[in-house]
């Protein structure tokens, strides 16, 4: 039978339950064990597609087309678990689908309640993971121990055991122990009260993972073991990583949590492999070379709303063997104060994607910047479309091109609505979405990049270039280097006489991994790490070449 594991967590939210579970899964992997990561929203929103990043954080997107939460992305950054809608469940979702089933009569005679027809949708969804090919499925419950939207995601766990055997399940408990500097010591006492509150629920917790940011003495684990009814050995320290994320999984080796999870499922495992993990996190401790790239955004300053894009830059730094100091800029800085001031000095210039006019036209000086001084760009996504918007007003001679999504008046929408997406009222997983096929042109960046001729990558917009431009584009010089199959949907733009400035429709920043960079932002960084060297070089007090003017200089 399939293994479950359930982490929650307590205390305060934002404690990392979901690059936790994904760390688990992980070294699960490296032990030979086949295992399915899955989310449990608790709030009412059927997906975070509608949600503000300020509120949510960025949207990750399968290969499916779902629009799940973003812990989804540490689970495929740490694991090669399959992940599909089954993945990420929420609220919302379970109880449409129950009162779907309410109206289809599924129910009739009987008074739909929270307990058992609540509670039965959501174990029916955590059974759907589970298969002879599965060894372990990871269910994370998001929100905390004591909020009320998780109560029945928390009772439905607590009858899981009941259904399928105390044996088949194990309860990880993710909490904090924080150190008052007032009494220079740590405290135990909120994580007591937040295992005593799960266990008012029923759950009895099998381990419990302990945030800290200083060393937990022996003394206070005898204390959280004895309070909190667990073994000495299943309290794990878990802290703070000031370095990298990725000590996470190895952290926990040391600390013998995998080998607490195989013995109390009974599960048959190999040792850890984890030799290629300990070669990423020597490459990052070790770098050759240190660049810095801006990340100019309409929500620069919330880590979690650009999070993959931010990880995949890393991952092309550790394929490079490069610290990469990344700038997070607001577009809006750049309206008010000029790109000279804000830009000059990074070695490669991204823009992400997003929604809404507020910054756009600090994303396009961005781009102008980045494009007339010859810095390597990368466009995603409302990046690419931006580059568009500038390269048709400075470059081609379409005054005050723009978006009709910014603009439905202006004489020249070099970006505008897909067809499908015109009589599309709802908001909700309306976009185009999911994984798409693009076709490379011989020749261009973009081809050099990823070295093949057809791609798959994911999407999530609902606007595109305009192809009633692209014959003026294409004589002014921008290269149309990705096209879907049938030539009708511009997936990817360069710039013939740039160094490297490549713009794409889709998100690059969902498929890349620790351990397996992704093509566009290895090229990227690689770029990046060019240019560095050649403006110290040129910069050199005994060079023969031209220095550098300030602007272009740090």
């Amino acid at each position: 039978m399939t293994k479950h594991i359930f982490v929650t967590g307590g205390v305060v939210s934002s404690l990392g339950k979901g690059l936790t579970s994904a760390s688990v899964g992980m070294v699960l992997e490296r032990r030979g064990l086949r295992v399915r990561m899955q989310k449990l929203d608790p709030y009412i929103n059927v997906d975070p597609g509608t949600m503000s990043p300020y509120q949510h954080g960025e949207v990750y997107v399968l290969d499916d087309g779902s629009e799940t939460d973003l812990d989804l992305g540490h689970y495929e950054r740490f694991t090669d678990s399959p992940l599909t809608r089954d993945s990420n469940y929420t609220t919302g979702q379970i109880y449409q689908s129950v009162i779907e089933k309410e109206r289809r009569g599924e129910f009739l005679g009987k008074t739909v309640q929270v307990i058992p027809h609540i509670t039965d949708e959501i174990k029916s969804v955590i059974h759907k993971l589970g298969s002879p090919d599965v060894d372990v499925v990871i269910s994370e419950i998001g929100g905390t121990v004591g909020d009320i939207e998780s109560l029945p995601f928390l009772e439905a766990i607590r009858q899981f055991s009941q259904d399928v055997g105390k044996e088949n399940c194990l309860y990880i408990h993710l909490t904090l122990v924080p150190y008052l500097k007032a009494a220079a010591e740590l405290k135990t006492k909120p994580t007591q009260h937040s295992v005593g509150q799960l266990r008012q629920i029923g759950i009895q917790p099998d381990i419990l993972i302990c945030r800290t940011e200083r060393s937990i003495s022996q003394d206070d684990r005898q204390k959280i073991a004895l309070f909190c009814n667990v073994p000495l050995e299943a309290v794990i320290e878990e802290r703070d990583k000031d370095f990298s994320i990725y000590e996470v999984p190895l952290s926990l080796v040391n600390n013998g949590l995998d080998e607490l999870i195989v013995d109390r499922l009974s599960l048959q495992a190999d040792t850890p492999n984890l030799e290629n993990w300990h070669e990423l996190l020597h490459r990052l401790r070790n770098p050759r070379h240190e660049i810095s790239i801006a990340v100019v955004g309409k929500y620069a300053e919330h880590k979690d709303a650009y999070k993959s894009i931010y990880e995949a830059i890393d991952h092309a730094g550790i394929h490079h063997e490069a610290q990469i100091r990344v700038g997070r800029i607001q577009s809006e800085e750049i309206e008010r104060e000029g790109p000279e001031r804000i830009l000059a000095g990074y070695d490669g210039i991204l823009i992400p994607g997003g929604f809404g006019e507020r910054g756009i036209e600090g994303k396009v000086d961005a781009i102008r910047f980045a494009r007339e001084r010859g810095i390597p760009f990368l466009g995603i996504c409302l990046g690419m479309q931006c580059a568009v918007i500038e390269y048709a007003r400075n470059v081609v001679g379409l005054e005050n091109a723009h978006s009709t999504e910014f603009n439905t008046d202006t004489h020249h929408p070099v970006i505008c609505l897909l067809d499908d997406q015109r009589n599309i009222v709802e908001k909700g997983g309306t976009m185009r979405l999911g994984t798409q096929p693009a076709s490379l042109r011989e020749g261009s960046k973009a081809r050099a990049s990823y070295d093949e001729a057809e791609i798959q990558e994911r999407h999530r917009h609902r606007y595109e270039f305009n192809n009633a431009y692209r014959q003026q584009f294409q004589a002014h010089g921008m290269l149309f280097s990705g096209t879907n199959p049938d030539d009708t949907l511009v997936e990817i733009v360069e710039v013939t006489d740039h160094p490297w400035f490549v713009a794409v429709q889709f998100h690059p920043e969902f498929k890349s991994q620790p351990t397996k960079a992704h093509p566009l932002f290895a090229s990227f960084v690689e770029a990046a790490v060019e240019r560095h060297a050649g403006r110290a070089e040129r910069n050199k007090p005994n060079s023969t070449r031209p220095q550098e003017s300030p602007a272009e200089s740090e």
